[in-house]
């Protein structure tokens, strides 16, 4: 083999190799995928400073969602622990919020989830209670963010109540990304992570 045929293997070796260092650096080739899951539906809630707000006020941002009440003695209280520290973790990136929809709307009304996110530190740019109708709250926890089984919704709902440890992860279109136990460590740690990496994509 002549060396002028080996410079130009070696050339464009190198070429091919810098060529995908610079596509997957600027594009997400190459970087782990999340699944597409469901679409969340149009909602209106009121939040814990009394301001309504609907799916149109959270377009462009990376949104993790639980449920939960305030009078919760079981697993209410390990599962805000936890995110907390996802709360630590992100509040500072851009286009980041944490939606925190109460199960039992009768007895956390706005008031009541303004005194719990103030106590436990959540601060309105980034993390939002968030109160309505019964029917409503069940409804967006099911058919959009698939925390708990649409065909409890057959009930009536004044017989349900929904309690549920898990996390929902949504990216900028308003697309679900994954599903979390908001009670395990690693599962956690997970939507941290994974929350990253929606929030850094290009």
């Amino acid at each position: 083999m002549s060396k002028k045929t080996i410079f130009y293997i070696a050339f464009f070796t190198v070429l091919v190799i810098g060529f995908y260092i610079v596509m997957t650096r600027v594009t997400d080739i190459g970087k782990p995928q999340l699944p597409v899951l469901n679409t969340v539906m149009p909602f209106s809630f009121t939040r814990q400073d009394g301001q309504q707000i609907s799916n149109k006020d959270v377009a462009g941002k990376t949104v993790i969602v639980e449920y939960f009440f305030t009078t919760c003695k079981g697993i209410c209280p390990k599962m805000n622990r936890n995110m907390v520290k996802v709360y630590n973790e992100l509040k500072n990136e851009k286009d980041f919020l944490i939606l925190s929809h109460t199960v039992d709307p009768e007895t956390d009304s706005v008031a009541t989830l303004k005194r719990y996110a103030d106590s436990i530190g959540a601060q309105l740019n980034n993390w939002w209670f968030l109160t309505g109708s019964k029917a409503e709250l069940y409804r967006t926890a099911r058919e959009s963010y698939i925390l708990d089984d649409p065909k409890n919704s057959s009930k009536n709902i004044s017989e349900q109540f929904l309690h549920t440890q898990f996390f929902c992860l949504v990216d900028r279109d308003g697309v679900v990304r994954g599903i979390y136990d908001g009670l395990k460590k690693d599962e956690v740690d997970q939507v941290i992570a994974d929350a990253k990496l929606l929030l850094h994509q290009k």
